[in-house]
Formats: C-alpha cells, sequence, structure tokens
C-alpha cells in the first residue's frame, strides 16, 4: 500500500520501491524489450531447440557486453510476434546467472540497439522512469481482472497498467518529479485542479464549432457565478475584460513553465493567473488530458504539458489550435451524413474550442518547429457521459490488452460474463470498431490514430455495441492530397505514398492492437488464434460483400494483401527520442523492417475461389 508523498517526509516518494516488485517489473520490462525489439528485426535471437510444449522453443541472444548472453523461452505467432515466456529469462555472464535489470539490459545492447551517445542517458532516464511507474502499479492494491469487468469508466482508466503496448520505454514523462507522478500520473487517479489564466486577445486566439462562442463555452465549463468571479479579478487590477481569453493550464506547465518562460508577458499583464479550478479533473492516460470528476458531462481539458514521452515534448501547437474545431466540425459532419457509420453507432468526440497563445520571443528566435513554441494551448473536447443511453458504460478500449498484477488478463473475463462464444463477442467488437474504421478508409480516404487509448468502447453488460474516436484533429487525415477542403482545412489533406496509405489499418489495428489481442485469447484457452485471424476477415468480407461500389478501392488498396510495410515504433525512438517524427513529413521519417505476413491472407477471396474451384474439380 502506498501512501501520498510530501515534501517533509522525503522517503515517502519511493515507498512504492520494493525489492521483490522492482525485480519482477525488470522481468517484465525486460520480457517486452526482448519481444518488440525481436518483432522490429533489431535483435535476431538464435533457436536452441525445442522446449517439450508445442510451439515453444527456446532462444539465445547474444550481448554486446562481451560473455554476456540472454537466454529465453518464446512461441513465435503471427505478425512476427514473440510470446516470450517471462519466468524462462536467463541473464548468463560467463555462464553465470545474474539478477535481471532492464536498464543494464540496455546497456548490454546498446551498440545493437543503435541509441546515439548524447540521447542514451535520456532513454536510460525513460526506462528508468518507466520502471518507477510499473512499480507503483504492481504495488498498489490492484483491481482483478475479474472485479475490473464490473467497473466504472474513471476506475478502468486509472488501472491500466501497460501503457502503449508497442513502446519499451512508454511511461518516460520525463519532467515530472515523484511529487508530480503522485499527484497527475493517470494509475495514481489524482484529482487535481486545473489553473485558469486570462490571456490577451493580442497573442492568442479563440476558435470553436460553430454555434459556440467564448462566452457560452465559458458559461457551460466555469458557471455563470465563477465566470462573473473571475471577470472582478481582471478588472480590480485595472483590467478590461473584454481584452481576454480565458484558458486552463495544467498546474506543473504554470509553475514549471509558463511561469517563467512567459514572465515578460505575465509582468505586462498580458497573461495573468485567475486561481485554481472549483472542478477537479482527473488525468487520462495520454497525461495531458482530464476527464472532470466533478461535473463529468462538461469537457475533457485538454493542455500543453511540457513533459519528454515516447519520442516527443508533449505540447500543444497554438496554430493547429486555431483550426482544431473547424476539423473537427467538418468531420463530424461527414461522418454523421455517413448511413454505414451511423447504423454502426460510430461518432467522434468533437474537440469542440481551443484557445492558443504564442510566445513572440520565441516565435522570433526559432524559425522551424520547436516544443518551445507549444508551451501555451487547450482545447476542450466532449464527454462521452451526455451519450449514455440507460444500460450502456464506457470502458477505454486499452482494457482489452489490460493484465492485471497476478498475470490475469481482463478481455477473457469480458467475453465470460457476455453469454456469448469467444467468435460472436468478437463479431461484435468487430462491427463496432474495425468496421467503421475500415469503412471510413475506404468510402472516405479518412484515418484516424485508432489504437486502444483513443477508442471509448460503449458496452452493454460486458458487449461493446458501439465506439467513440477522440484525438480528432491532430491524429486523422484524408489521404488525398486533391481532396477539395473548404478554406482553412487544408491541413486535412495530406499526401503519402500509395502503399503507406492502409498502413493506418494494418499497423495501427493489425499490429498495434490485434497482435497483442489475438495471444490473450489463446494462452487463456478462450480462441485460437487461428479463429482469430480467419473472424477478422470475415468480419470485411461481410462489409466489402455489402458495398460492391467500393471494389476498385478494395482493389486497389487489398486488405488481403500477402504482406504488408511495418513501420517500426520503438525504431524511431532509438533513433531519436526527443522527437521522433518530422510533423511535417511523417511518411518520410517511418523507419522500416521487412514487410510483415499479413495473417488475414488466407482467408480472402481470392482463396475462397480458389477453394471452391479446387471443390468443384473433384470427382462426385
Amino acid at each position: 500500500m502506498t501512501t501520498s508523498p510530501s515534501l517533509d517526509r522525503p522517503a515517502s516518494a519511493v515507498t512504492h520501491l520494493q525489492p521483490e516488485v522492482w525485480r519482477k517489473v525488470n522481468r517484465l520490462l525486460v520480457r517486452k524489450a526482448i519481444a518488440e525489439f525481436t518483432h522490429e528485426q533489431v535483435f535476431a535471437p538464435t533457436a536452441l531447440g525445442e522446449t517439450g510444449r508445442a510451439g515453444w522453443r527456446r532462444y539465445e541472444l547474444v550481448s554486446d557486453t562481451p560473455g554476456c548472453r540472454y537466454r529465453f523461452e518464446a512461441r513465435r505467432m503471427a505478425l512476427r510476434h514473440w510470446h516470450v515466456n517471462v519466468a524462462s529469462i536467463e541473464r548468463l555472464v560467463d555462464e553465470q546467472a545474474q539478477p535481471l535489470d532492464a536498464l543494464t539490459f540496455v546497456i548490454d545492447f546498446k551498440r545493437t540497439l543503435g541509441i546515439p551517445a548524447d540521447k542514451l542517458p535520456v532513454y536510460l532516464d525513460e526506462i528508468s522512469s518507466t520502471l518507477y511507474g510499473a512499480a507503483y502499479k504492481h504495488g498498489r492494491q490492484a483491481l482483478s481482472s475479474a472485479e475490473l469487468a464490473d467497473a466504472d469508466y474513471q476506475t478502468l482508466e486509472s488501472a491500466m497498467i501497460e501503457g502503449h503496448p508497442g513502446f519499451v520505454a512508454n511511461n518516460g514523462r520525463l519532467g515530472f518529479d515523484s511529487l508530480d507522478y503522485h499527484s497527475y500520473a493517470p494509475e495514481t487517479g489524482g484529482r487535481f485542479a486545473i489553473v485558469w489564466l486570462a490571456v490577451h486577445r493580442d497573442k492568442a486566439h479563440f476558435a470553436a464549432v460553430p454555434g459556440l462562442d467564448h462566452e457560452n463555452l465559458l458559461r457551460q465549463e466555469l458557471g455563470s457565478e465563477r465566470l462573473i468571479t473571475l471577470r472582478r479579478h481582471l478588472a480590480g487590477e485595472g483590467l478590461d475584460p473584454a481584452d481576454y481569453l480565458f484558458m486552463p493550464a495544467h498546474p506543473w506547465q504554470w509553475f514549471n513553465k509558463l511561469s517563467m518562460m512567459f514572465a515578460a508577458d505575465i509582468a505586462e499583464r498580458r497573461i495573468v493567473p485567475l486561481g485554481l479550478s472549483g472542478d477537479h479533473y482527473c488525468a487520462q492516460q495520454s497525461v495531458r488530458t482530464y476527464f472532470n470528476v466533478s461535473e463529468p458531462e462538461r469537457c475533457y481539458v485538454k493542455t500543453s504539458l511540457s513533459v519528454l514521452n515516447m519520442g516527443f515534448m508533449r505540447g500543444l501547437s497554438p496554430y493547429y489550435m486555431a483550426g482544431t474545431p473547424a476539423i473537427n466540425a467538418y468531420l463530424d459532419e461527414l461522418i454523421s451524413a455517413d448511413p454505414v457509420l451511423r447504423d454502426h453507432g460510430f461518432g467522434i468526440l468533437r474537440e469542440v474550442a481551443s484557445v492558443g497563445y504564442r510566445n513572440r520571443y520565441y516565435e522570433a528566435a526559432l524559425e522551424t518547429d520547436s516544443p518551445y513554441k507549444k508551451m501555451l494551448s487547450a482545447l476542450w473536447r466532449e464527454s462521452p457521459i451526455p451519450r449514455l443511453q440507460p444500460g450502456e458504460r464506457l470502458m477505454t478500449m486499452a482494457a482489452l490488452l489490460h493484465v492485471d498484477p497476478q498475470g490475469v488478463p481482463l478481455l477473457p473475463e469480458l467475453i465470460g460474463r457476455s453469454g456469448l462464444t469467444a467468435k460472436a463477442w468478437l463479431r461484435r467488437y468487430l462491427d463496432a470498431f474495425l468496421i467503421p474504421v475500415v469503412h471510413c478508409f475506404y468510402a472516405h480516404h479518412l484515418v484516424f490514430m485508432p489504437h486502444g487509448e483513443n477508442l471509448i468502447l460503449v458496452l452493454e453488460g460486458h458487449v461493446p455495441t458501439r465506439v467513440f474516436m477522440k484525438d480528432i484533429a491532430e491524429e486523422s487525415a484524408i489521404l488525398d492530397k486533391d481532396a477539395q477542403m473548404p478554406e482553412g482545412l487544408e491541413r486535412l489533406a495530406v499526401d503519402v505514398p500509395e502503399d503507406f496509405k492502409i498502413l493506418g489499418i494494418f499497423i495501427d489495428i493489425f499490429d498495434g492492437v490485434f497482435r497483442h489481442m489475438a495471444p490473450l485469447l489463446e494462452e487463456s484457452g478462450t480462441l485460437e488464434e487461428t479463429q482469430f485471424w480467419r473472424t477478422v476477415a470475415e468480419s470485411v468480407l461481410n462489409y466489402q460483400h455489402a458495398h460492391p461500389e467500393l471494389a476498385e478501392r478494395f482493389a486497389r488498396y487489398d486488405f488481403f494483401a500477402p504482406t504488408f510495410l511495418h513501420s517500426c515504433l520503438n525504431r524511431l525512438q532509438l533513433k531519436n527520442n526527443l522527437q521522433m517524427v518530422d510533423l511535417a513529413n511523417p511518411a518520410g521519417s517511418l523507419i522500416m523492417a521487412e514487410p510483415l505476413d499479413n495473417p488475414v491472407a488466407p482467408y480472402g477471396p481470392e482463396r475462397q475461389r480458389q477453394g471452391a474451384k479446387s471443390e468443384a474439380a473433384l470427382p462426385v
């Protein structure tokens, strides 16, 4: 059991760092590193022989450290996935067993990993921080998967353990100290007030969806009484409230960045701190998005948060903020008008308003994109709570990959309680999630970033019936450079190579979600891997048969192609953990491994036709 740390009790910041838990989380992270680096072909383990278990073999990795090798048992699965037996991993130095240590593992393979020397200490910091958080998550009194199967939305959100399933260093959050961690990390479930600022309109920009203005937004989010109080605060300082926009900031951002980096603007009263919010918020898995726990029907708030995590400083561009609500309004109209998406209940949580503030010094000094230009922006995103019908509840889609500290996955628990067979449950899930995303791509050239944290499942009982997509403006695109876009929305239409376009499904869904889901189902005895992929294929085949008008696009972007390109996430982070992708040219930044065999290819229409011909040729 952990306790809240405080400055007068230094040891309280590290009470969760206990020897047994520390050994456990290091072993788990080494397993993930072996699996994911091998998946991306950074490593090439040598097979040593069979284990006696069907499909399992013993392997060895020779490290860059003289005399050091790692041995383990693993089973190779679809999509070059390595299912590693965590208990089997050994680190041998001159044939003597040594303790497993994730930081030592990175050092053992530092040349193989190819981390630039100047960025290696930062990567080690990210590994340390990831371990620090893992020790907290495995050391607390966590709910079991059986208990989480019936938990509420925010309980599930803070119960998530793994973070991004692909990144090895995925909980860096460099910039937070240990007190900040316990206050603001999603897994701690901490509740906090946000800071309200008044920013002068000369350097700030407000944007909103049609029908919403700054005044109505503030009344909705603050309440009329609180809004009057804040305006009186400005007037009491001799300032005209009409000259200012109101915006929220994360308390860490205010005390660690804004109060110093924007000191000139504060001194000149271009930025005025107004105090803390009356409502309390809880950080979501994305760390810079906050759910209003005091008034759940009010908007999420997302703000700049200048901590380093998974290859980026987590700022928000004031220039992107200016176009964010219009992009959301456009896509919401497109999605709402599509009868297929309506039938599947697919919707987006609109980012309805935004404020961006520009620092004139950094703007003048820096000609290129920089985190220093993204320190003070905010947006408001719709809450899903008002959209729920009686009997419905919410769950982050990341929960489908959750494994509790005892090693029990949540997904089989949901399926077992649903009253459905595993295949029937999976079909319902695919109808709610995969088919709408596939349809957006084929019908509209529209892609999202559909990983687990970006999807919110709507459940009836224990069965997903529809989904909400979020993080729309920053992570959506129309993959048609010639698309006629309304003025101001041109950035939504992007030019990418033809063979990259369908990767939004293959990499983000197949590799990023389904690759991790299938082993959980097979290992728990719930559904065999081949049946998992067959069900995925059947679901999309049914969709394609229902939409012959899209046949040309189905042929052009073949869902059942034998292979597809493998874009690697960890390789990007290892190359440059400060900015792993050039946002001006993301496709040009990608690092590829050898193509992946497509696990649905054996079930595609061509194979079906071949099978039908073979059967017809058989003697009667």
